[in-house]
């Protein structure tokens, strides 16, 4: 998965291998994308690498850094 960076309304657009899978608007958004694609949120840790690309920012970062 990969978030990108927050747009300037604190968005971030989120793709699972390479497919669009929405807008994510906070962190339980991107949980949500999780569950969506097969994964168990509640055992998902928001800031492993191996599983979540954050660009621009991490997972509490949802301000437009422009």
């Amino acid at each position: 998965m990969v978030v990108l960076p927050p747009a300037s309304d604190g968005e971030r657009r989120v793709t699972i291998n390479g497919e669009r899978m929405g807008t994510a608007y906070n962190l339980f958004d991107v949980l949500d994308f999780l569950h969506q694609a097969g994964l168990p949120a509640e055992d998902t840790a928001v800031d492993d690498p191996e599983l979540i690309e954050w660009r621009g920012g991490g997972p509490y970062d949802w301000n437009s850094t422009a």
